[in-house]
């Protein structure tokens, strides 16, 4: 999903960089004060395409001798300069940290850089670079015991095709065969897909660090595709993204007692949970709020649940807050979160939805991810907070 800067947290980014700021790089290692430029590690191996300035800048440089006009998409697009040998290259406004989107645009053609690793997002291959967060390194690799993330494929009767999903193991899971763990299914947003967490996410890094830590327990996670057609269903129209009944009936008819026939897992509601990221999230408050005796632990990052008044709130996923009392003794973990800087109805419609759970006496957390919008550091701050509740 398109990272949309705002003038606020752009603002926040002024006041708080500065020419000694610290950053670390890809292995985790404090890197000495910033006072050059350096290459972005999203660029492919030898590549120097992205440099990250000292004021946190970037530097991009594409080589396209016979194009005529050549622009930088960024969230804003910048018209490039065209030097010698057929060199293109722009300098940036400073940037938020954290994980962007951008695009080229040659002679009016968008396409990826050839010189960044690619991601998908936007509902495409996309180039990315990431800004370093000064003084936090939870998402990048440390010196500490390394789980595995790894590519299952299985064959889904409903929708009549195989799927992959993407499930990290902790640390020593192939070393005590009787240790069972805890799932967490963690989806991704509109326009992504399952390689969205363990690429731009970093999912894999944040648990080892949490783990090894001790603050969070070990755990399984699952990264499944947040889109499913079944193969019975006809579809009219265009496609409504908040008609999840698909992959819910996916998930929770084939994806989770898949998991549980191929992994060790604890198979009750006590030690499942699910979450993700915007789209992601109405995808876990409709799977998990549906079915509460699958899940003990269901959330949100930047994704409210699809209830926004008083009138709907009774009968809301199958009246589960019919009875509010009943439901807070059920020993069911909500969990609430969104960026400060989310654009419009993206902060407005997850704090609504965090003041109607308030008002109506509904126990959950909320989390506000400070000075970041609808992206990417906003997730990761998020999943970092979320599994410190999980499975205690």
């Amino acid at each position: 999903m398109k990272k949309i800067l705002t003038i606020a947290a752009l603002c926040a980014l002024l006041l708080s960089c500065s020419s000694k700021q610290v950053v670390y790089d890809i292995t985790g290692n404090k890197i000495a004060p910033v006072t050059e430029s350096r290459p972005a590690t999203t660029n492919l191996v030898n590549g120097q395409s992205q440099m990250i300035n000292p004021d946190l800048s970037v530097t991009f440089t594409v080589r396209a001798p016979e194009a005529e006009k050549v622009q930088f998409d960024l969230g804003k697009v910048y018209d490039m300069a065209k030097g010698e040998n057929g060199v293109w290259t722009v300098t940036t406004d400073p940037q938020v940290v954290g994980f962007h989107y951008y695009f080229l645009i040659i002679d009016g053609i968008r396409v990826a850089d050839p010189s960044s690793k690619l991601f998908y997002g936007c509902s495409m291959m996309s180039s990315g670079v990431e800004i370093p967060e000064a003084g936090e390194s939870y998402y990048l690799p440390q010196e500490v015991p390394h789980g595995e993330v790894r590519m299952q494929r299985y064959w889904s009767e409903l929708t009549q095709a195989w799927r992959i999903c993407y499930v990290y193991v902790p640390a020593g899971y192939d070393d005590n065969l009787k240790q069972s763990y805890p799932v967490l299914y963690l989806f991704h947003g509109g326009g992504e897909d399952e390689t969205g967490w363990p690429n731009q996410g970093m999912m894999n890094n944040i648990m080892d660090n949490m783990i090894a830590a001790g603050q969070a327990e070990e755990m399984i996670v699952v990264m499944d595709r947040g889109y499913a057609k079944l193969a019975n269903v006809t579809e009219s129209g265009p496609r409504n993204m908040f008609n999840f009944d698909g992959v819910s009936k996916v998930i929770m008819e084939e994806t989770v007692p898949m998991i549980d026939a191929n992994y060790r897992t604890i198979p009750d509601r006590k030690h499942r949970a699910i979450t993700g990221l915007s789209m992601g999230g109405f995808i876990s408050w409709n799977i998990g709020l549906t079915n509460p005796d699958a899940f003990a632990y269901v959330g949100g990052f930047s994704g409210s649940g699809q209830v926004r008044s008083d009138d709907q709130f009774p009968t809301a996923y199958n009246g589960i807050w019919a009875d509010v009392e009943a439901f807070n003794n059920s020993d069911t973990f909500l969990y609430v979160s969104t960026g400060t800087e989310e654009p419009g109805q993206m902060y407005t419609g997850v704090n609504a939805f965090h003041k109607l759970l308030e008002q109506k006496g509904v126990n959950h957390v909320y989390f506000e991810s400070q000075g970041t919008a609808h992206e990417w550091l906003t997730w990761r701050r998020a999943l970092k907070d979320f599994s410190t509740y999980l499975f205690k």
